[in-house]
C-alpha cells in the first residue's frame, strides 16, 4: 500500500490558463480522500495528474516514497476508475476484467484466480461470461472496479465513478465502495461534484474552488467548522443559510443585526477576540437550516426570534423544507415533518445562536465558529 505527496503542484495550460495552483497534500496510506468542489475546479486535473495520465507543470508527486513525475503510467502501481467504465464491448466480464493481466504476461491459473476472487468480492460471479451490452449501470460499475481490483494496485484512482447511476443505485454503491475499501485496506483518492459522496464515504475531504485547496479537513469538521463561505456554502444539504448585517454592541451583550430584527450572541462568541474588530461593521452570519426552528411554543418576548413569511414548503420524507422570507433576506429552515407550517403562513422562528458562524465580509474567511 502507499502514501501519496503532492507537493506545490501546478498544472498550466498553454494560453496561461492554470487549473491547478500550488496545490499541497499529503495523502496518508489506506485513506479514503475524496476531492470535492465544483465543475471546473481542477479536481479531476489532479487526479489525473497522480495517475500519470497529465503531465505536471510545476511541482513533485510521490507515491510512497518514489518520485513519479516521469513515471509511465502503467509503471505507478495505480488502477484508475472511470465515470464511463471505458469497458471493451466485444470481451467478456472475464476478459475485460483480465486484460490488465494478460497485457503483464501473468500466468493464466493467477489471471483466473485474481478475477475469480474479485468477482466474488463484487457479487459479480454469475456475469463472467456476459457481454458489457447485456449489463446494467450498476453491474459495469462493478466490473471497471474489478478490473482495477485484480492489478493488486497501490492506490485506487476513481473520477466520479457513481454519476451515471440512478439515484437508488448510487446510494447503495456508495455503501458498496465503503466496503470495499476497509476489505482491500488500500489507498482510494475519489472525486466527484457530489458532497453528499463526499460526506458518506471520505476519510477526509479536499474542497476544491479554481484550482485552490479551500479546505482539507474530515466531513464533520468541515461541516461544523467551514473555513470561510464557500466551503459552508457547497458542504451541507439544503446549503447554509447567509445573512448580510452588522455587529452591534449595547452595553455588555453583542447583537448581530439585519432586517430590522436584533440577534443576541451567546457570551462565548459575543467575548472571542477575533470579533473585537469588527464590532460596529459589516459582516455575514451563517446558520444551517437545521439550526432554525419553527416550534409553535415560541414565547412571544422570547430572545432570537423573529416573524418571517413563508414561501414554500418542500415534504422530503422524514423532515419538511420550509423557504422563509424576510425582508430581502431568504432563509431555509429544515423542521420535523410533523411541523405544521404552511405555505403563505407567517410564523415565528428562533436562531440556535450557539451554531451561528460570522464572517468577514470581504475576504470571506470564517471569523467565529
Amino acid at each position: 500500500m502507499a502514501s501519496i505527496s503532492l507537493r506545490h503542484i501546478y498544472k498550466k495550460y498553454p494560453g496561461g490558463v492554470t487549473a491547478v495552483s500550488d496545490f499541497n497534500l499529503e495523502v496518508k496510506d489506506k485513506e479514503f480522500l475524496v476531492l470535492v468542489g465544483p465543475s471546473g475546479c481542477g479536481k479531476t486535473t489532479t487526479l489525473r495528474m497522480i495517475a500519470g495520465l497529465e503531465e505536471i507543470t510545476e511541482g513533485e508527486l510521490f507515491i510512497g516514497d518514489t518520485l513519479v513525475n516521469d513515471v509511465a503510467p502503467k509503471d505507478r502501481k495505480i488502477a484508475m476508475v472511470f465515470q464511463n467504465y471505458a469497458l471493451y464491448p466485444h470481451m467478456s466480464v472475464f476478459e475485460n476484467m483480465a486484460f490488465g493481466l494478460k497485457l503483464n504476461k501473468t500466468p493464466k491459473e493467477e489471471i483466473k484466480r485474481r478475477v475469480e476472487e474479485a468477482a466474488r468480492i463484487l457479487g459479480i460471479t454469475h456475469l463472467l461470461d456476459r457481454k458489457p451490452k447485456a449489463l446494467s449501470g450498476g453491474q459495469k460499475q462493478r466490473v471497471a472496479l474489478g478490473r482495477a481490483i485484480v492489478r493488486n494496485p497501490m492506490v485506487f484512482l476513481l473520477d466520479e465513478p457513481l454519476s451515471n447511476l440512478d439515484a437508488k443505485l448510487r446510494a447503495s454503491m456508495r455503501t458498496e465502495l465503503t466496503k470495499l475499501h476497509n476489505r482491500v485496506g488500500t489507498t482510494f483518492v475519489y472525486v466527484t461534484h457530489d458532497q453528499v459522496e463526499a460526506m458518506t464515504m471520505a476519510t477526509r475531504i479536499v474542497v476544491m474552488k479554481d484550482g485552490l485547496i479551500q479546505q482539507v479537513d474530515t466531513p464533520q469538521n468541515l461541516y461544523d467548522s467551514p473555513c470561510n463561505i464557500f466551503v459552508a456554502g457547497f458542504i451541507g444539504t439544503p446549503q447554509m443559510n447567509f445573512m448580510n448585517g452588522k455587529l452591534v454592541k449595547k452595553g455588555e451583550n453583542v447583537y448581530f443585526e439585519f432586517e430590522n430584527v436584533s440577534l443576541k450572541l451567546p457570551a462565548d462568541k459575543a467575548n472571542a477576540p477575533e470579533l473585537a474588530e469588527y464590532i460596529g461593521k459589516e459582516v455575514v452570519a451563517g446558520l444551517r437550516p437545521e439550526s432554525i426552528s419553527d416550534s409553535a411554543d415560541i414565547d412571544e418576548a422570547a430572545e432570537n426570534s423573529f416573524e418571517v413569511d413563508v414561501d414554500v414548503t418542500e415534504l422530503m420524507g422524514a423532515e419538511i423544507y420550509l423557504y422563509l422570507s424576510i425582508g430581502e433576506s431568504n432563509l431555509i429552515a429544515r423542521v420535523s415533518s410533523r411541523s405544521k407550517t404552511r405555505a403563505g403562513d407567517k410564523i415565528k422562528v428562533s436562531f440556535e445562536m450557539p451554531r451561528l458562524h460570522i464572517f468577514d465580509k470581504d475576504t470571506e474567511r470564517c471569523i467565529i465558529h
